[in-house]
């Protein structure tokens, strides 16, 4: 591999580097238009050899890289927030890709700002959300930055049309290409998710193939006796787990939770999603999911929720505030004023989330078998009985129900319906 030896003329670029064919060509191409170009890596949980990658950026010419390892940040700062909210887009996705950017982005342009970098880079391609999440938040965080996005440059993707063209060039600049079966899908992976998309999948009647799925097991070859844990809470966030089939085992810590989590749902078969969505730029997209840890949360939290929090505030909270910080996240509107309000929202929503929950994990289910409180535990046990009165007298639901029929007696006549 050789380095390239072109003199930087245009300015500093810091790169979003990936270690892939598509970065290290861009990375290459941006060094033969004049620029010196500095490469930066996100570590947000995925599996990826960053020590091979670093000596492949610096092989192809840049000038420096940079590892930042932002795990605890994403489980703390992005991830545990959407539990509160019960973040969800279109009814379905868990929005794991949407949820790293935020991190990612603003640890690229802190890097940028110290090394006095004039333009960032990223190989989003022309069609995608990504690109529009990134963008987004570069701009927000420093005004005055330089985007250079090379799947949108003409004399790029018209020069580079496709995987040949790339792996050709790649040939030409002696930048190494791990040959390996290329598999008939794309993928995005970080700590909360895998994202499987393109390719084969994008016939949405095609069954995406059983070795596909990277993250969990196959449900039908999960374990065949259930796995029970406790999940303790405090103010709407996982505190504790404790893992009740194999000698109350406890794991404590923000990071550490979430990791344990997923090693439990990955081998019990927890977390698939295979969905066709909208993208915020107007294609429709089908992809596949794996949310492991994400799946046994949410059900939790979601459990919790129905003996701790008023029902007016969870009615406001489900009807306004979870669509609109939902939609902030997957449509890439993290930095805004509209972010920062709904976070407030979503934080005080949260006071009396507090309690356990108990739950059975088997064969890609998450079943809830039971939930306590011992702080703000609304439920009363007698007012709810039928076997006792528990101080709430029957006659009251009398005129609640003449007061609420007021206006549908005077709709009904309107109507003549019988």
């Amino acid at each position: 591999m050789s380095t390239a030896t072109t003199t930087s003329t245009k300015g500093r670029v810091l790169l979003a580097y990936s270690g892939g064919l598509d970065t290290s060509c861009i990375l290459a191409w941006l060094i033969e238009q004049g620029y010196e170009v500095m490469c930066y890596m996100a570590n947000v949980g995925q599996e990826e050899d960053f020590d091979a990658a670093v000596v492949k950026a610096k092989g192809c010419g840049a000038t420096k890289v940079f590892v930042e390892d932002l795990q605890r940040e994403f489980v703390e700062e992005l991830i545990y927030p959407a539990v509160q909210a019960n973040t969800i887009y279109e009814g379905v996705y868990l929005l794991g890709t949407s949820l790293a950017r935020p991190v990612i982005a603003r640890r690229q342009m802190e890097i940028a700002a110290r090394e006095n970098c004039q333009y960032v880079s990223h190989g989003c391609t022309g069609k995608g959300n990504d690109q529009v999440r990134f963008e987004l938040a570069y701009y927000a965080l420093k005004p005055d930055i330089k985007v250079i996005a090379p799947w949108r440059v003409p004399e790029f993707y018209e020069r580079f049309q496709g995987r040949k063209d790339l792996l050709a060039y790649a040939s030409e600049k002696n930048i190494p290409v791990v040959q390996t079966a290329a598999k008939p899908w794309s993928t995005d992976e970080n700590l909360f998710h895998i994202s499987y998309e393109a390719g084969i999948l994008e016939d949405p009647d095609v069954t995406p193939p059983k070795d596909m799925w990277k993250l969990t097991v196959d449900p039908e070859d999960a374990p065949n006796t259930p796995e029970r844990i406790t999940i303790e809470f405090a103010q709407g966030k996982p505190t504790k787990v404790i893992n009740t089939t194999h000698g109350n085992k406890e794991v404590t810590g923000g990071l550490e939770i979430f990791l344990y989590l997923n090693q439990l749902a990955r081998q019990n078969g927890i977390g698939r999603l295979d969905i066709v969505e909208n993208r915020f730029i107007g294609i429709k997209s089908r992809g596949c999911y794996e949310t492991p840890a994400g799946t046994i949360l949410r059900v939790a939290h979601m459990d919790l929720e129905g003996l701790t929090l008023d029902r007016q505030v969870r009615n406001l909270r489900d009807q306004f505030v979870t669509p609109q910080y939902s939609n902030v996240l997957y449509n890439g509107q993290y930095f805004s004023p509209e972010a920062e309000f709904l976070l407030a929202s979503i934080a005080a929503s949260q006071k009396t989330v507090n309690g356990e929950v108990r739950l059975k994990l088997y064969k890609g289910n998450v079943i809830v078998e039971g939930r306590s409180s011992k702080t703000n535990n609304l439920y009363d046990m007698e007012e709810s009985s039928m076997d006792v009165h528990g101080g709430f007298s029957p006659i009251d639901s009398e005129g609640f129900i003449k007061i609420q029929s007021i206006r549908l007696k005077k709709w009904g006549l309107n109507q003549k319906l019988v």
